[in-house]
């Protein structure tokens, strides 16, 4: 089954709030210490409807399913900020994480890109690591300490100066 990423409407929060309660909820079965919850509003169709309208949004679709979703801003021109990125645990450890992370590299060229995880996260900071982000920091949030990860990219060209 091919993976597609699509451009999310507002009629889709409630199908990518359904996804995102199970990945982050999916947390708590990875690590029995923490309870279940997520980043503020993940579990809220208004706040993701919010994000559809304000943010750049992407559902993650296979069989015309949604299986996850992305949630991204520009903080300038050249620097992005993931927001959001979660697939459903039934869908994880076949590579889409790694496809949407080229996805949105690729669709949003940016030289700098930032994004944070809760530091007890370590499946989340393997995968980060793993796809070229660096630690920058820790900080706290919402009660959560979190870890601030960065990636630098060269500039793009476009293909018509070469």
């Amino acid at each position: 089954m091919s993976i597609l990423f699509e451009p999310a409407t507002t009629d889709d929060a409630d199908a990518l709030v359904r996804v995102a309660v199970a990945a982050f909820h999916h947390d708590s079965i990875l690590y029995p210490h923490i309870e279940v919850g997520g980043p503020p509003g993940y579990d809220s169709p208004a706040v993701m409807r919010q994000k559809i309208m304000q943010d750049i949004c992407y559902k993650i679709v296979e069989a015309t399913h949604i299986i996850g979703g992305i949630v991204l801003f520009a903080k300038t021109g050249e620097h992005y900020h993931l927001d959001l990125i979660f697939i459903h645990p039934e869908h994880h450890n076949r590579g889409i994480g790694t496809q949407a992370m080229s996805f949105i590299e690729n669709e949003h060229p940016a030289t700098r890109w930032s994004l944070d995880t809760p530091i007890w996260a370590i499946r989340n900071i393997h995968f980060y690591e793993k796809s070229g982000y660096q630690k920058m920091g820790e900080f706290e949030d919402s009660d959560t300490r979190l870890i601030a990860f960065e990636k630098q990219l060269s500039p793009k060209f476009p293909k018509d100066s070469l």
